[in-house]
């Protein structure tokens, strides 16, 4: 399927991301093909008529250019909200495990896309659902991961773990990451857990700074329902975070549920790079 329509999407008030989005613009252009941006970045560029709105961009656009780092593609692919809308990240800021196009080869790759001569890598998200005295107070999905921490004041909290009803332990700790296999090498790689390779079927709850010193970082099959409750009565604040973008205060007795979700995010991936050699370029391997 040839693509007609291409979304671009920066991280809000950066100049150098609003000029790589004007020329990228304009290249489309000249390929024929029709651009959808949203309304702010459609003023920073100083073409307002072509502004859209979420909804618009997410629903037209056949494929989606994002332009920034791995926060900015979080926040794309929770804007898409399941949409089978293949997404090509091109790395403009920090680290950027999965902005894995480098600025200079943004246009050859997406040359290669219209052109058809692409792959897709389909990462995993996880959907998690609040539960207060029984009722679900809040639902939310996730490609990273889904954390729960203490205030910037709390004591250690209590957290009890439950894998498909099964008990696993109490965590006293600072907190406790249930991630996918792409947000491995986020918070998660942060906290001594494991880098899982992203083709991997897996869950991974993993605790933070832990009390108990044998509490280690797990690995659980992909279609596990892992169950986090808030046990403790004293704390100053607990907080559930998705991506580290979106946040909710938890109270005492709220249980978080978590599973595999059935929406996928649909990264296009670079011809002649693998996984390896991302983490050799990211974290200076050998």
């Amino acid at each position: 399927m040839r693509i007609r329509k291409i979304g671009i999407i920066t991280k809000p008030g950066q100049p150098e991301g609003a000029q790589v989005a004007s020329d990228l613009v304009s290249w489309c252009r000249g390929q024929g093909v029709e651009v959808l941006v949203l309304t702010t970045l459609a003023s920073e560029i100083g073409q307002p008529e072509r502004g859209v709105a979420e909804e618009a961009l997410a629903s037209e656009s056949e494929l989606l250019v994002v332009i920034g780092g791995d926060g900015t593609l979080l926040a794309a692919a929770r804007l898409l909200e399941g949409r089978p809308v293949p997404i090509l990240a091109v790395n403009h800021g920090g680290l950027g495990f999965m902005t894995e196009v480098m600025l200079p080869e943004l246009y050859p790759e997406l040359e290669k896309v219209l052109d058809g001569a692409f792959t897709i890598d389909r990462r995993v998200m996880l959907d998690a659902k609040l539960l207060r005295s029984g009722k679900t107070v809040g639902t939310h999905r996730g490609l990273n991961d889904v954390v729960i921490n203490k205030g910037t004041l709390a004591r250690i909290i209590e957290l009890e773990a439950r894998v498909n009803d099964q008990y696993v332990s109490t965590f006293r700790a600072d907190g406790l990451i249930i991630a996918t296999p792409t947000g491995s090498t986020a918070y998660n790689m942060s906290a001594g857990g494991a880098i899982v390779h992203p083709d991997m079927s897996a869950i991974l709850m993993t605790p933070i700074c832990s009390h108990t010193l044998t509490n280690r970082p797990v690995v659980l099959p992909g279609d596990a329902c892992v169950v986090v409750t808030l046990k403790s009565t004293s704390h100053d604040g607990v907080y559930m975070t998705v991506d580290g973008q979106v946040g909710v205060k938890m109270a005492t007795g709220d249980s978080l549920e978590v599973r595999s979700s059935s929406e996928e995010v649909l990264l296009v991936s670079p011809q002649g790079k693998n996984y390896f050699d991302v983490l050799r370029d990211k974290l200076k391997w050998g």
